[in-house]
């Protein structure tokens, strides 16, 4: 990105009333057949304008085709079977019925390449498509085949590759990794979670981004928040090994958390997407409150690979609070920016 202070957004935006159930994780469609279809794409549209007029600079599809930013992409999986459930705990914070690794897992066909391809048609500027990272798709399942997570893993890492090659090749410019699991399993990332990350993202030319954040505003992460105390340390734990991996931009929560902003020292030299909206609230921010937090991330990033961000994604909330913070995210950075060229 040639522009300094380049803005993004985490991943998912809220979805129009008339697609699904507002404010709703994991919503059923509400249309079905090629009106889905259309649906979808109009969707898609809506969110990029969203964007650009809010002053986004790197655009998302908002995850307006997907359900959930992991399940979506594991049902076009062959070896998974989604009527055969069982019920795990995620990210040791609340139990779900998940689908069953019943066999080898395979990549019939790619997933979202057309999605990404009508997204790309849209806009003239960067854009970022994210893909579930490997560690937290095996957090999203029960495996009755492998019996390993650490297997499962390295298979969904290559077949996160073939994915991520073919975004790559119809224009793609940031693909991210979601990983949010990172900040549950450290022994596990840094033993081999990390190793699986970067299989994901081998020979990509296009930049590589993996994004840890500490859940969506759900009353499940809300709730696990306030066991962590005054200072929330868990980036520690896997922020120096991911400081040597190749992955090019790290993407962290910020705002309203008790993330010290001191750990982003820690991965000194990567590009950094620095979350400064609060997804868990539904006050929207001042754009001064986002320059502040950028102020604040400036003494720890140089400026040319500071990304303002959000700090996860926007489902769960109404589109105009959504709307309102991506007006301040962009607003917030352009003060920052005009206070480095002055």
């Amino acid at each position: 990105m040639k522009k300094l202070l380049p803005t993004s957004t985490a991943g998912s935006l809220p979805k129009p009333s008339w697609l699904a159930t507002p404010e709703t994780l994991w919503s059923p469609w509400k249309l079905e057949g090629e009106a889905l279809f259309a649906g979808k794409q109009d969707a898609l549209r809506l969110a990029v304008d969203d964007q650009e007029k809010a002053g986004i600079d790197i655009v998302g599809d908002g995850e307006q085709t997907r359900q959930h930013f992991v399940t979506t992409f594991i049902e076009h999986l062959a070896g998974v079977d989604f009527e055969k459930r069982a019920t795990v705990r995620i990210r040791d914070r609340y139990d779900a019925s998940v689908p069953t690794v019943v066999g080898a897992v395979s990549r019939p066909k790619p997933v979202f390449v057309e999605d990404a391809k009508f997204l790309r048609a849209q806009t003239t500027q960067p854009i970022k498509w994210t893909l579930p990272g490997p560690m937290t798709m095996i957090d999203t399942l029960y495996d009755a085949h492998y019996k390993s997570r650490e297997k499962l893993a390295w298979e969904f890492a290559k077949i996160l590759n073939e994915e991520a090659k073919e975004l790559e090749s119809i224009g793609v410019d940031i693909i991210q990794f979601d990983e949010p699991a990172f900040n549950v399993f450290f022994d596990e990332a840094n033993d081999w979670g990390i190793a699986t990350l970067e299989k994901a993202a081998e020979g990509l030319k296009c930049e590589t981004a993996v994004h840890i954040c500490y859940g969506y505003g759900i009353k499940a992460n809300t709730d696990w928040k306030k066991t962590l105390g005054s200072e929330w340390r868990q980036y520690e734990r896997t922020f120096p090994n991911l400081q040597k991996s190749k992955i090019d931009i790290v993407s962290l929560e910020c705002q309203h958390s008790h993330v010290p902003m001191e750990l982003i020292e820690l991965i000194r030299g990567k590009k950094v997407m620095v979350g400064a909206i609060d997804v868990a609230s539904e006050t929207v921010e001042t754009p001064e409150e986002v320059a502040e937090i950028l102020r604040k991330a400036l003494k720890y990033v140089d400026a040319d690979k500071l990304y303002p961000c959000t700090n996860c994604g926007m489902t769960p909330l109404s589109r105009k609070i959504a709307n309102g913070k991506l007006k301040a995210l962009g607003a917030g950075a352009e003060i920052v920016r005009k206070e480095l060229a002055g």
